[in-house]
């Protein structure tokens, strides 16, 4: 039997909020929290539960954070109804973190970018990509609307401590190669099931080659392979993220020597390909030596996945003097008001537009098949955003093929998925 003491990264951080000294996976702990976030389709049924506690007020108005996203602007009355909740939910208790139209973003890249989140935090989300924030040491997870409810109640949350898995990265990305096509080689090697309940621990000298964007992206996707949480370890780079963004004093916590982990994979960066997953799992992934020509309809480059700066001047480098293909429609989704405010500064809105795409303000829309992009019958679309599943993102008989911002624009150039040396 392997020492109690012998901890993961996610267990020591989990025993620090639990007060105790050591702790084992399968454990059932009562744990703080750092940080409670909802949205305006998860947060309307926390308030109702929440109503139920006869509390005067949530735990802490400071780490309460509700991000209207999903469906705003509002696309109709049943959206503006939720969103209308929310805001009075949010005036009542003097919720300091409440982000509507105008000062929104998508949730998971706008906490971070607001100094919300620090390493060692355990922040706890109504929404399954909540696991975002593990790319800066942090313990996240997705929970339900009725625990969310407790934990705004409580500052509490109770997890069963999760086993774990080692991802140990070595190499280098190549050109046009980013930590999307990480995680959809990592899910394609485990299935969307590889990971269930566990976490996902990345260590190795291949993260100092890793950007802290494409950290968010592979911790975001930690939940398609059932990952309970995909965490990093803290280095410089995390450091200076977390200065530069003015989050509070972070907690370092190094997996010691001898954790156990359930199993230990090696990743060569340097061997990983553009990655494509086709419908309708995450887990169907294919590299180009074995795609076919697909003609699409719909581009989406955007979501809490893949709508940040980077992958906007990534877009915006295969796309400068460029003209989409006549019959793809392309939308670029900018994650936050300031990522929207500096790619418009950059100039990046006006090679998009040149080349035939419209820009949406921020919104998880088209994701999730809300508004903003919905597919028909028999249309296929090449999205940065993380599922695929049918129906995800509108017609039960349209198809989603999960890609990098770099695919995608390769693909709205040429009308068919493809790789940027194919268009460049």
């Amino acid at each position: 039997m392997k020492n109690a003491k012998q901890m993961t990264m996610t267990q020591k951080i989990l025993a620090d909020h639990a007060k105790l000294d050591h702790l084992v996976a399968g454990q059932l702990i009562l744990a703080d929290v750092d940080m409670v976030l909802g949205n305006d389709i998860t947060s309307p049924v926390a308030i109702k539960e929440f109503a139920k506690f006869k509390k005067d007020g949530v735990f802490d108005k400071e780490k309460v954070a509700m991000v209207m996203d999903h469906f705003a602007p509002n696309k109709d009355i049943n959206a503006a109804q939720q969103c209308k909740l929310c805001r009075s939910f949010a005036q009542e208790h003097e919720i300091t973190n409440f982000y509507d139209t105008g000062e929104m973003g998508i949730e998971h890249v706008l906490l971070p970018e607001k100094g919300l989140v620090a390493a060692g935090d355990i922040v706890v989300g109504a929404d399954s990509h909540t696991c975002t924030y593990g790319a800066l040491g942090a313990f996240s997870t997705g929970v339900g609307s009725t625990d969310m409810a407790f934990s705004m109640a409580t500052g509490k949350a109770w997890f069963k401590v999760p086993p774990a898995i080692k991802f140990y990265l070595t190499g280098e990305l190549k050109e046009w190669v980013s930590g999307k096509d990480v995680i959809l080689h990592i899910i394609g090697k485990i299935g969307v099931a590889g990971a269930l309940y566990k976490s996902m621990e990345f260590t190795g000298p291949g993260l100092k080659k890793l950007s802290i964007d494409d950290r968010f992206t592979i911790s975001n996707m930690a939940i398609e392979a059932g990952g309970k949480n995909g965490i990093f370890e803290v280095d410089e780079q995390t450091l200076a993220f977390l200065e530069e963004v003015g989050a509070k004093e972070p907690r370092i916590h190094k997996a010691d020597p001898d954790a156990h982990y359930e199993q230990v994979y090696e990743i060569n960066l340097s061997e990983i390909e553009s990655t494509v997953a086709y419908p309708h799992l995450p887990e169907n992934t294919r590299t180009f030596k074995d795609i076919e020509d697909i003609v699409i309809d719909q581009v989406v480059i955007g979501s809490c996945t893949n709508g940040r700066l980077s992958d906007l001047v990534t877009a915006a480098k295969i796309l400068e003097g460029k003209k989409i293909a006549k019959n793809v429609r392309t939308i670029i989704i900018p994650a936050t008001q300031k990522i929207y405010l500096d790619a418009m500064e950059m100039g990046l809105f006006k090679t998009f537009i040149q080349a035939g795409a419209v820009v949406s303000t921020p919104t998880c829309g088209p994701c999730l098949g809300g508004h903003m992009g919905i597919l028909a019958e028999g249309e296929r679309a090449v999205s940065t955003t993380n599922r695929n599943f049918v129906g995800r993102m509108g017609h039960p008989k349209s198809e989603v093929y999960l890609a990098s911002p770099a695919v995608a624009a390769a693909s709205a150039i040429s009308g068919k998925i493809s790789h940027p040396s194919q268009v460049l």
